[in-house]
Parts: structure tokens; C-alpha cells; sequence
């Protein structure tokens, strides 16, 4: 049976917007010892080899803290390229760009939630439009089928799982679900569940 862990429980989180000067949009987003910086820039023009017809090109860029991007860096980009092309209304802007650029202050766990929640705020903040907004909620189990909401880095190395959702605002569709580890389909639905709680 799987239980959901009481402590330490959810870390503190907070967001700031419109920090830089230069992005059309901009956000911090912090989770606990996680931190990330976003900035949203567009819709601008594109080249025309890059160009869609019918809508917005939309890109993601992650940075890590120091070095190059990895390549656990560039799946992180499509997946969140992906769950952003799902909510901004792109065919308002066709041939035309919106980059999106995450940049990793500190990392202490559950940092591709903290990706998506500052892609958002970011993109709200640039006034992008959205049929939606979203959140990214990471989730751990461990090898005793204990639930721990919103892991640091310490829990994730421990755990034989770790999932993480983007859910959408108004209806709490999933846009977005990434995993790591062995896991039952009962263990991503009660996830899922108390994710949304």
C-alpha cells in the first residue's frame, strides 16, 4: 500500500515577476532550495527557414548553473517546449518566434517543476495568450511505496521513482508527464491524485 509521506511536506515556495529589463516577460520561480530564472522574449521575427505558416515557433532554452547544457538539459527543453506549445495560442502569431529561456540559479531537487512553473509565470508576465495557465508538481516514491510530494535532491537520488506533471489550470488536464524509474499505473494515478491536492 502506498502512503503519502507528513513530513517534511511541501517547501516553501515564492515567485517574482518582471526582473529584467530586457525579456518581453520575465519571472523567478523558487521551491525551497530549487531556484530558476525565466525570460520570455517574443513574438518577435524569425528567419525565414524557421518560419511556420500558421504559428508562433516556439523555443526553449535551458542553461544550467555552470558549464554547457547536458543532454538531461535538452530533454528537459522538450518537454517543456512541448507543454508550452499546448497552452500559448500560437496561430495569433504566425511566423514569428517566442523563445523562452530557463536559466538554473540553484538546484536542490524537483527542478523541472520548478522549470515549468517559471516558463509560466514568465509567459504570463510577457502577456502571452494562453487558453490556459499550468503548474509542474514532482512527485518521489521510495522502495518502501512512500509518496514524498515535491522531493529535494536528496530524496530523489533515494527513491526508485520520481515522476513529474504539468497540469492544466482550469479543467486539471495532464499536459505533461516525465518519469524516471519503475512504477505501476495505480502508483502514477494516486501520484496524480494527491499531486492535486
Amino acid at each position: 500500500m502506498m502512503e503519502v509521506a507528513e513530513e517534511p511536506g511541501l517547501r516553501e515556495i515564492g515567485c517574482e515577476h518582471s526582473l529584467l529589463s530586457r525579456p518581453d516577460g520575465s519571472a523567478t520561480f523558487v521551491q525551497g532550495d530549487t531556484s530558476v530564472l525565466a525570460g520570455v522574449y517574443g513574438p518577435a521575427e524569425i528567419k525565414v527557414s524557421r518560419e511556420m505558416h500558421d504559428k508562433a515557433t516556439i523555443e526553449v532554452m535551458v542553461r544550467p548553473k555552470v558549464g554547457l547544457p547536458a543532454i538531461q538539459d535538452k530533454n528537459h527543453e522538450q518537454l517543456i517546449r512541448e507543454t508550452c506549445e499546448s497552452v500559448i495560442l500560437g496561430t495569433l502569431h504566425p511566423r514569428t518566434s517566442i523563445t523562452i529561456v530557463l536559466q538554473v540559479i540553484n538546484d536542490g531537487g524537483s527542478i523541472l517543476s520548478c522549470f515549468l512553473n517559471a516558463a509560466c509565470m514568465a509567459m504570463m508576465d510577457a502577456g502571452l495568450p494562453m487558453n490556459a495557465m499550468f503548474c509542474g508538481v514532482t512527485c518521489a516514491l521510495d522502495d518502501d511505496g512512500q509518496l514524498i510530494i515535491d522531493p529535494n535532491t536528496k530524496d530523489q537520488k533515494e527513491s526508485r521513482t520520481v515522476l513529474t506533471f504539468a497540469i492544466e489550470s482550469s479543467e486539471k488536464k495532464v499536459l505533461t508527464i516525465s518519469s524516471r524509474g519503475a512504477y505501476s499505473p495505480a502508483e502514477v494515478s494516486i501520484s496524480l491524485y494527491q499531486s492535486c491536492l
